[in-house]
This record gives C-alpha cells, sequence and structure tokens, in this order.
C-alpha cells in the first residue's frame, strides 16, 4: 500500500472515531438538548487550538458482545489546546459511545492525560457525561476507575482541576467530580449521585426521581457538592473559562494579573451607608473590589458565609466573609465546611486571602451539634491556621466569640487586621457578658433594669471597641471605610514577598 493510500486510511479512520457512536446517536444527543464531547471542546478552546490525543484508544474487552461495540476513543475525547491564550487538558466523555460508560481504556486515557497536565503544569477540564462504570469489563474497570481517582489525588493541589457535569454523573464516577476543586452543574441536564433512584428504591423501597437526589439545584444548594450553578451548557463552559482566569497554571506559578481601569485609592463612602446593624456583605465587597471582578463560589450553600474570587489592583485575590444579612453572620457547619476547603484551595495555588468579618459567634442549634459543629468548625481554623499565603482581615462589624478566632484572626496567623470604628470585637456579646459579670449587683440593685444597661454599656466601652482590640495588638489599625481599598491593595503590595514556613511534617490531621 502506497503512502498515499495509507493516508487515505488515516483520514478515514479519524472520519469515524471523530463520528463516535454514530449519527443516530449524536443526533439524539443534540435532540436532548445536549452538544456532543467535541462540541464542547470547541466551545471551550480558543479556536484552531485544541489537539488530540489517543484518537484511536479502544477497549480490550471482548465478553458479552463487547468486541462488536468497541469504537475509537473508548467514550472519551482528550487532548490540550488554549483557552483564552493558556495552555489547558481536557477528558471530554462522549455519550454517543456506550453511553459514556467508563471502561478500563477510558480510565487509562484520561490517567495519561493528568500525567501529563502535571508534567507540564497546566490546569485538566473534565467534561462528565457518564452513566457510570462500564460493567461488562468487571474488576479491571475496578482496577483503572481506582487507579484514575488516585492520580487525580496526586494532581490535587498541582494543578487546578475542574468538573463540569454535562449530563449523567453515576455511581462510582461520581468520586471523579468529588475529587476535583471545582463543580460545575447545569440545571436539567446534569445529574450526579452515588446511588440512583433505582438502587435507593431496591434497597429501602422509597421511591424517589433523579431531581430529588442528584439535580444541580440538590448539590447547590443541599449538598454542597456543586460550586457553580448555571443555567445551560453555555453557561457551564463560560463559567469554566471564568474560573481559570482566576487560578494559576500550577502550585509552583502565581495567579495573573490583569489590567484594571479602577484606581487603587478609589474611595468607598458609600460603605458609611452600607455598613449597619444587618446589611448584605456582597455590597461591601463589590465596593472595595476591582469594578465587576467578584464571582462567586457557593452561593447557595451554607449562606451565611460568601466565598469567591474577585480582583484587587488587578489581582487575584480569595474572598472569605461573614454575611450579617443572614442570620447575623453566624457561622454553622456548611458554612464551616465551605470557607474551610475554600481557604485550602487558595493557599494550595497562591491565591492571597482577603476576609471580612461580622459574625456574632456560632450557629445555637441541637441538631447542629448532635451532627458535629464542633469537629466542622475546626476545620475552618486549622485551614486558616495551615495556609501561607497572604492573610488580610477587615473587621467591618462584630467579631464576637470563638468564631472570630476562626475568622483569620490574629491568633490564627493573619498578617493584617484592619476594623472599622464601628467594629465590636469580644468573647461574647455585651449584654450578655454583662449578666454573667455583674448577676449579683443586678439583682440587688434599686433599679435592676437602669442598672443592667449601665453595665452593659461600660462592658462594650471597655471591652469591645476597636480600639480595645488594637491597643492588645489584635487589631493593626482602625481605618476610615472610604478607604478600605487602598488599605487593602497596599498590604497586598507588602505582602508581595512573604514567605512563611511550616514544621516538618508528612501532612497534619485536619479534624475532617
Amino acid at each position: 500500500m502506497s503512502m498515499i493510500e495509507k493516508v487515505n486510511e488515516l483520514k478515514t479512520k479519524k472520519q469515524e472515531a471523530s463520528l463516535g457512536g454514530g449519527q443516530l446517536r449524536i443526533d439524539a444527543q443534540k435532540a436532548k438538548g445536549k452538544n456532543t464531547a467535541i462540541d464542547r471542546i470547541h466551545e471551550l478552546y480558543d479556536e484552531g487550538s485544541f489537539i488530540e490525543t489517543d484518537a484511536f484508544t479502544e477497549s480490550r474487552s471482548m465478553d458479552f458482545d463487547m468486541a462488536s461495540k468497541r469504537k475509537a476513543g473508548d467514550g472519551v475525547i482528550c487532548g490540550y489546546g488554549r483557552v483564552n491564550g493558556r495552555p489547558v487538558f481536557v477528558a471530554s466523555q462522549d455519550y454517543t459511545v456506550l453511553h459514556g460508560s467508563i471502561g478500563e481504556m477510558q480510565a487509562k486515557k484520561i490517567v495519561r492525560t493528568i500525567d501529563m497536565a502535571i508534567k507540564t503544569g497546566a490546569p485538566i477540564v473534565y467534561m462528565l457525561d457518564s452513566d457510570g462504570a462500564r460493567v461488562e469489563e468487571g474488576t479491571d474497570v475496578l482496577s483503572a476507575i481506582g487507579e484514575l481517582v488516585t492520580k487525580q489525588s496526586m494532581a490535587s493541589g498541582v494543578i487546578p482541576q475542574i468538573s463540569v457535569i454535562l449530563g449523567n454523573c453515576a455511581g462510582v464516577s461520581s468520586l471523579f467530580p468529588a475529587l476535583s476543586d471545582f463543580v460545575i452543574m447545569a440545571d436539567k441536564t446534569s445529574f450526579m449521585y452515588m446511588n440512583g433512584p433505582q438502587v435507593i428504591e431496591s434497597v429501602s423501597g422509597v421511591k424517589v426521581a433523579k431531581e430529588d437526589i442528584g439535580s444541580a439545584l440538590v448539590h447547590s444548594k443541599s449538598s454542597g457538592n456543586a460550586h457553580i450553578h448555571c443555567i445551560d451548557e453555555n453557561q457551564c463552559i463560560n463559567s469554566t473559562k471564568m474560573l481559570l482566569s482566576y487560578l494559576p497554571d500550577n502550585n509552583l506559578s502565581e495567579p495573573f494579573r490583569v489590567d484594571t481601569a479602577d484606581q487603587a485609592n478609589r474611595a468607598t463612602e458609600n460603605l458609611y451607608e452600607i455598613i449597619s446593624d444587618s446589611y448584605d456583605m456582597k455590597d461591601v465587597i463589590n465596593s472595595v473590589t476591582d469594578i465587576s471582578t467578584f464571582m462567586e463560589i457557593q452561593p447557595e450553600f451554607g449562606t451565611s458565609i460568601i466565598t469567591g474570587f474577585a480582583r484587587m489592583n488587578g489581582e487575584a485575590v480569595g474572598i472569605v466573609a461573614n454575611n450579617p444579612s443572614v442570620k447575623e453572620g453566624k457561622i454553622d457547619m456548611y458554612a464551616s465546611d465551605k470557607a474551610s476547603r475554600f481557604v485550602r484551595l487558595l493557599d494550595s495555588f497562591n491565591i492571597p486571602i482577603i476576609t471580612f468579618t461580622h459574625t456574632t459567634g456560632y450557629v445555637a442549634d441541637a441538631s447542629q451539634e448532635n451532627k458535629g459543629l464542633i469537629r466542622h468548625v475546626a476545620k475552618m481554623v486549622y485551614a486558616f491556621a495551615e495556609a501561607t499565603v497572604p492573610k488580610i482581615n477587615v473587621i467591618t462589624g462584630k467579631a464576637i466569640g470563638g468564631a472570630f478566632i476562626a475568622m483569620n484572626s490574629k491568633s490564627t496567623g493573619a498578617d493584617i487586621v484592619y476594623a472599622y470604628p464601628t467594629a465590636s470585637v469580644s468573647i461574647m456579646e455585651s449584654d450578655g457578658a454583662a449578666n454573667i459579670i455583674f448577676n449579683k449587683q443586678i439583682a440587688q440593685s434599686d433599679d435592676p433594669v437602669a442598672f443592667r444597661k449601665a453595665k452593659i454599656q461600660e462592658y462594650s466601652d471597655r471591652y469591645t471597641s476597636a480600639y480595645e482590640a488594637a491597643k492588645r495588638g489584635y487589631v493593626d489599625d482602625v481605618i476610615d471605610p472610604a478607604f478600605t481599598r487602598t488599605y487593602i491593595i497596599g498590604a497586598l503590595e507588602m505582602l508581595r514577598s512573604k514567605r512563611e514556613s511550616r514544621p516538618n511534617k508528612k501532612h497534619g490531621n485536619m479534624p475532617l
């Protein structure tokens, strides 16, 4: 066979591979409102930059008529290219091939892609659309999936990993997104669960719909397994691009700075009106950060704490903030989990942490106590104490008790702590403290109500003001809210060369 004939044969094979499970299945995929695996890739990548790898990988299984079902690529398209000019790897499952099921060779193919991403220090995006493990391949597929999740674990904290659920993600396959840094899901088309409705009904007798256990809403609001909740596939892809813009290529590089028209010394006098007993901290965040740069992460989960990315003078930063408009900023187990995981992500990828503190303590709830509130809030303390990136805290309102300690306090390693003149830093609320300290005097006084009120004010003036905390070194400076942005940017510039070591150890034992 001549070279020309060989090349023509190659073209034919590539054309066949590009059709995945065939045109009929492609049409069926699109009829469901879902794009094909290759269409999703082209939407993510800069035009003409994607290069496929391992295109001819096939299943080696011969059992259960698998020899007649195998297809080139084995149900996943892998490769690399550029997203907004930056190198990014991808593994995009093809539902038209055996329902995207993960077989031995598909898993090994993804493992090789992760290996290349680690070697080259580039992020990887997983586009998941699969009904789960390929049962026809028995223990071979179990072993291969084990290798896959192990490789993901090795990549954790080395390169950013983003899972985009664009169909089903069922059974052991759901470990895949759970081991990623971020999970993005879309309404109506994204579903993720370990045990599906049929399994749950067969075991428990309870009938459930997959929307009740695995939808984007469930994982965004209830389980906390999803980080970004989108309307459709297109928004998922756009959110992936936006997320990548805040992340560095790997743990040895710094996040990218961008040019900004926003002024570093821009005053934020609107904060005079925003700050009150109850306000939405997002208004503070949007006022202080570069205009239109705040990207919230997990907005529907653990809502008394806000997490997200933003920019300060063009520099990527991570935001962790109490929200006094939700439960007075009280921290519960869900908010703790949300904050601690995000803090560790920021620390892994050299992204400075800015906290805005207004919390009246931990939530008082018997159910949460029974479910391990102590362990959950300890995660948050651990995460902040462990982090070595620049850490800046702005106390905008109340900072009460152990919750203040957990919110990036000086005692847990904050580099700079600022406070507004209206801030209140205390072991507990003034009225509670006065009741404990002056209990007998209040009871014995001629006018208990007036005496108690006076003692509350006395305690507040003596122990809870921002100036008292500053006197003891727990606050670096009491600042005019109008210049919050200027102070934070100045602190970030000062901390740019920060180096901080930790005791030599294999790893700590985080209270998981």
